[in-house]
């Protein structure tokens, strides 16, 4: 695990010193060690996590015939196998890492090297024989690679925060970035908040030769049809692919354990890796004070069942100091509340392993949103006469006060009555939407709005394009999982983990992400996935008689802190002072009585405006911190 950057430029205005300058914005990835390639035009470096052969894992390496050199980010699971197969064909190693394998799986098989890869990756290679620079991403977009291109010089980096120590980048801010992150908390994948500085996309690679660049898709989640479809087949098919992917990424030399939320995901990678531990598997779970929005009692119900070794923590965090330590600490606003939970636990677990295992992925993959029962009970309702009742269920709804819970039966009725108020392309996002295309002409002052070169519907602008676009392949349900694993979870759930991971130098895997999981779960039908009204239907009648029933079927919680409750405690003088008359006016983007109107109406428990509020907060503090 390691943090990487570097550089293909088309003059000598970086050189050592600013390729050094580049890698130690990012020394919280890569503590242990750093190392460098320079020949002019061409720079690569590491800042290494040593994880796997600790003592010859130096970054960048060479090839065995020294023509092609990689920097890498990331863990490779099948990488024994494949050092083997090469070892057939004549290659020499000097290492026992994974890095060493996959600049020799380059050269023995070209760009269809990143085929062959099982794990989370970003590499970049530079082939000297072909004057030529690969960038790959894995799969999924576990692991995070952005780059800079202008005037034919190509930056790039594991974050942001490298590329602009570059010299003379150009900083221009992305105006429908900011317009997507307010709409959905996050910035989708190829944008950045920055106008030329871009993601490279999961399951892609780039080719740089210094003067064009070609982006390929190498990998994509392609339906199949399956002939059988006999339930004891599939689970045995299921609990083999599992067993495998937690198996493999248990593989380390340093101490390892697992987050555990007491959640269906996390509990089931637990309990795997309890059959493949010689010694206890230790588990770290945090709670708050808020009894609503901790899960301690059900993730000390799952470790005593797997008999671990248990770290509980029941914070009552500085929260103000937090919010603020982190948002200097992101290279691009991210809205979700959870980043806190996250950092928290991950920083609980750093105190004693240096790799955990997550379980992340699975509501993506196997159906486990609320939203997507609130999908399929939409289309019946759309159908006449109760279409008719649309309008009066929402106005009844909005005069109902917010519950301070964290999810109840008052706030389910609020979203949903407000989904409803979409078409059927944008509805699937409204569940997961904060601020509105009409509540947006209303933040939006008359300049930010010119700015916007793309204001036509969600699903008609790049790059949500591109995935509604692929629908017709899926089926039910399928089609909903389809885009929130290709927008919400790369962009949203992914980074999360990463940054809060990375910023306590924490290695985070995600068994449920391995890309043969995720092939197999996408073959599944629509009504394997959402049965009854029950998420997840195949994954928990997998589960039966390996987790608690009261674990399997308990409702979903997710992982959040009050902060909807804390805007009027603990963080209203944060918030206003973040967004006072005077910030929002310095910022020049947004009407600032309609921002004090959400504000007023959230402190009088009009509305619950908690995430249009926290959106707003975050890409002050971090406009604030960028300038």
């Amino acid at each position: 695990m390691c943090g990487i950057c570097g550089f293909f430029q088309s003059d000598n205005r970086a050189d050592i010193n600013n390729l050094k300058l580049m890698n130690n914005q990012i020394i919280h990835r890569g503590p242990d060690d750093d190392g460098y390639y320079y020949n002019g035009r061409v720079g690569l470096a590491a800042r290494r996590l040593s994880i796997i052969d600790l003592s010859t894992g130096h970054q960048p390496l060479s090839s065995y015939s020294k023509n092609s050199w990689i920097t890498y980010n990331g863990e490779v699971y099948n990488f024994k196998e494949l050092r083997e197969e090469l070892k057939n064909k004549g290659y020499v190693f000097r290492t026992n890492t994974d890095t060493e394998v996959i600049v020799n799986l380059y050269e023995e098989y070209g760009v269809n090297f990143v085929k062959k890869l099982i794990g989370m990756f970003a590499i970049g290679i530079f082939d000297i024989k072909n004057n030529l620079l690969i960038l790959a991403r894995d799969h999924i977009g576990i692991k995070p690679l952005y780059y800079y291109y202008k005037d034919n010089s190509l930056v790039f980096g594991s974050e942001i925060k490298s590329i602009l120590k570059y010299p003379h980048i150009d900083k221009s801010l992305n105006y429908d970035a900011i317009d997507y992150f307010l709409s959905l908390e996050y910035i989708p994948s190829p944008l950045s908040i920055f106008e030329n500085i871009y993601k490279l996309l999961p399951g892609h690679y780039l080719l740089y030769n210094g003067e064009d660049i070609k982006i390929k898709k190498y990998w994509d989640i392609e339906p199949k049809k399956r002939s059988i479809n006999d339930l004891s087949e599939l689970k045995e098919e299921f609990w083999e692919i599992l067993n495998n992917s937690v198996k493999i990424r248990m593989i380390s030399d340093v101490p390892l354990g697992a987050f555990l939320s007491g959640g269906i995901d996390s509990s089931t990678i637990v309990g795997i890796m309890t059959k493949f531990s010689s010694d206890k598997v230790k588990t770290f779970s945090i709670g708050f004070e808020e009894k609503s929005y901790s899960e301690l009692k059900y993730s000390k119900i799952v470790s005593k069942h797997f008999n671990t070794e248990h770290y509980v923590k029941e914070l009552n965090p500085d929260i103000n100091e937090l919010v603020l330590k982190i948002s200097k600490k992101l290279d691009e606003p991210l809205g979700d509340f959870s980043n806190y939970p996250t950092f928290l636990v991950s920083k609980t677990a750093r105190e004693k392993v240096t790799v955990v295992l997550s379980g992340d992925g699975g509501d993506e993959i196997f159906g486990g949103y609320e939203h997507y029962i609130a999908q399929n009970l939409s289309e019946i309702i759309d159908k006449k006469p109760l279409k008719m009742l649309h309008n009066p269920f929402y106005s009844l709804s909005r005069l109902i006060p917010p519950s301070t819970k964290k999810k109840g039966l008052i706030n389910r009725i609020k979203r949903f009555s407000e989904g409803l108020k979409h078409n059927s392309f944008n509805r699937h996002f409204r569940w997961m939407m904060f601020f509105t295309e009409n509540q947006k002409k209303s933040l939006y002052n008359k300049d930010f709005y010119n700015n916007i070169k793309n204001k036509a519907n969600l699903y008609d602008r790049y790059p949500f394009s591109l995935y509604f676009n692929n629908l017709d392949k899926f089926n039910g349900i399928n089609k909903d999982l389809y885009l929130d694993f290709k927008t919400y979870m790369v962009d949203d759930i992914l980074v999360k983990v990463d940054r809060m991971s990375m910023l306590n130098s924490l290695e985070a895997r995600v068994p449920l992400l391995d890309y043969r999981l995720v092939e197999f779960a996408f073959s599944l039908p629509s009504e394997y996935k959402i049965r009854k009204n029950v998420t997840k239907w195949f994954f928990k009648e997998s589960l039966k008689g390996f987790l608690p029933n009261g674990i399997i079927y308990r409702r979903k919680e997710g992982f959040s802190i009050p902060i909807k409750n804390w805007l009027k405690t603990d963080l209203k003088d944060l918030m206003l002072e973040t967004l006072s008359e005077k910030n929002i006016n310095e910022l020049g983007f947004f009407n600032y009585v309609y921002v004090n109107d959400l504000i007023k109406k959230h402190l009088s428990n009009k509305e619950n405006n908690s995430h249009r509020i926290w959106t707003l907060i975050s890409l002050v503090l971090w406009y604030k911190n960028f300038h």
